[in-house]
């Protein structure tokens, strides 16, 4: 059973949220919390596995509060949840310590996903900011002067990966969810489950963004 405290100040979308993780028999929320400092004596009280929690907040926001619980209790995990897709959000929300991070505009199945994925010790990042990122990433590079990166010719990791999978790839680089990959090659979100767990084993990595991030500095996707 995974344990999760839920802090968010709009108390209509917390209630949303747990009705959601309500389905889920292998989640328990323990307790609920409407700003950082109430995250804290929460965790304190309670001891949650996960800590699922709003970036905008009154008195102590979410990165705040996520870089005093990772000082605090390393072994915690914190899920952040955001209306902000910006980069600038994302690695910040990261640099403090933070597993995952979520847009507001998720459905029900993103979010369980994404809480078994950090539950069980891997990482992620909403579909729609992946691209964000490692655009930033590329661009980043570039501006280093990293000429041999910069030179790497667009190639298909057809060593590796099937053909199905490369354009799996591509789109996961593009920040398409299951769904949307789903919709772009006209087969099923099962199907495209499946195709994402076969890449993360061949390319030996615990989730998605990190293939996309071996990807782009391998250049076997094309970041525009």
């Amino acid at each position: 059973m995974t344990s999760i405290v839920l802090i968010d100040d709009h108390k209509l979308f917390r209630e949303g949220v747990k009705r959601i993780l309500d389905f889920e028999s292998s989640f328990e929320v323990v307790a609920e919390g409407d700003d950082g400092s109430a995250a804290l004596e929460l965790i304190e009280n309670h001891n949650p596995d996960i800590v699922l929690m709003d970036i905008n907040m009154p008195s102590m926001n979410g990165v705040e509060a996520t870089a005093e619980i990772t000082q605090r209790y390393p072994h915690l995990k914190v899920i952040i949840l955001s209306i902000h897709d910006d980069e600038n959000y994302v690695t910040h929300a990261l640099k403090t310590g933070a597993q995952g991070y979520l847009l507001k505009e998720m459905d029900s199945e993103a979010l369980i996903e994404a809480i078994k994925v950090v539950g069980n010790g891997g990482s992620y990042l909403h579909p729609k900011v992946t691209h964000n990122l490692v655009a930033e990433y590329r661009r980043l590079s570039d501006t280093n002067s990293n000429e041999a990166f910069r030179t790497i010719e667009y190639r298909k990791p057809l060593h590796l990966l099937t053909r199905r999978e490369c354009e799996v790839l591509q789109l996961l680089a593009d920040g398409q969810s299951n769904r949307g990959v789903a919709e772009a090659l006209f087969i099923s979100e099962k199907t495209v489950k499946n195709h994402v767990s076969n890449i993360l084993q061949k390319m030996n990595v615990n989730d998605r963004t990190q293939a996309v991030v071996t990807a782009i500095k391998n250049g076997w996707v094309e970041v525009i």
